[in-house]
C-alpha cells in the first residue's frame, strides 16, 4: 500500500475519532496492566465485568498480593483461562511491590518481564500510560493489516513492524486504538462490515462485502 494511501487512511480514523482510547475500565496505571493482562484472549466486556468487582476489593498491588491467586480466582472466573491469570495477576503484583515500589515500570523489558505480560501487554502499558508510540497487535489489528494489505505479515511481530513504518508519525500514537476499534466493529472477522466502512474505498482487500 503506497504511503499516500495509508496517510489518507489515518487522517480518516483521526477526524472521525480524534481521541480514541482503550476500551478497558481503569482508574489507575496499576488497573490497566492488570486489565490488560486478563484481556489475553478475552473480550474487554468480560474483563470490564469481572474488574468493576475485582478492583473494589483489589485495586492496588498490596490489595491484590494480600487476596492471592485463591482470592483472586472468582472474581475472574467468568474470563478464559482464569486459573493461570490469576496466578499470573498474583505474582506480578508481588513482583511490582518487590522489585518496582509498587509502581509500574516505564520501561519494556521490565514490563515483559511481569507474569501473564508479554509485548502486545507492554506495547498497550507504554502507549496507553506513558505515551509511547508503539503499536499493539492484537487479533483485529492483525486480521485488518492484513485484509486491507495495510502492513500484511505472518506473524504479530512482523505487522508491528511494518505499521510501525508505515503509520506517520503524527498518527502514531492513536493508530492501535484505531485500528483495534475498527476490526472490532466494522473489519469483523466472519461478516466485515465494508458497506459502512469509512475507508472501504482505499482498502485494497479484493473480496469485499456488499451488505
Amino acid at each position: 500500500m503506497s504511503p499516500k494511501k495509508v496517510r489518507a487512511i489515518f487522517a480518516r480514523f483521526a477526524q472521525a475519532n480524534p481521541a480514541p482510547t482503550t476500551e478497558l475500565e481503569y482508574a489507575t496505571p496499576y488497573q490497566l496492566l492488570v486489565a490488560v493482562v486478563l484481556s489475553a484472549q478475552a473480550t474487554d466486556k468480560s474483563v470490564n465485568l469481572a474488574t468493576r468487582e475485582l478492583f473494589k476489593v483489589a485495586g492496588t498491588p498490596q490489595k491484590m498480593a494480600r487476596l492471592g491467586e485463591a482470592g483472586l480466582a472468582p472474581y475472574i472466573s467468568r474470563i478464559g483461562l482464569y486459573k493461570s491469570k490469576a496466578k499470573n495477576v498474583a505474582a506480578l503484583s508481588q513482583i511490582l511491590l518487590d522489585q518496582h515500589g509498587g509502581e509500574v515500570p516505564q520501561d519494556r523489558a521490565a514490563l515483559e518481564a511481569l507474569p501473564g505480560a508479554g509485548r502486545k501487554t507492554a506495547n498497550v502499558v507504554l502507549n496507553t500510560l506513558f505515551g509511547e508510540p508503539t503499536i499493539a497487535v492484537d487479533t483485529h489489528v492483525f486480521r485488518l493489516a492484513n485484509r486491507s494489505r495495510l502492513a500484511p505479515g505472518k506473524d504479530v511481530r512482523e505487522v508491528e513492524e511494518k505499521l510501525l513504518k508505515a503509520v506517520p508519525a503524527e498518527y502514531r500514537h492513536n493508530a492501535h486504538h484505531w485500528l483495534i476499534l475498527h476490526g472490532r466493529y466494522v473489519c469483523k472477522a466472519l461478516k466485515p462490515d465494508c458497506p459502512h466502512c469509512l475507508i472501504a474505498d482505499l482498502c485494497e482487500w479484493p473480496e469485499k462485502t456488499a451488505g
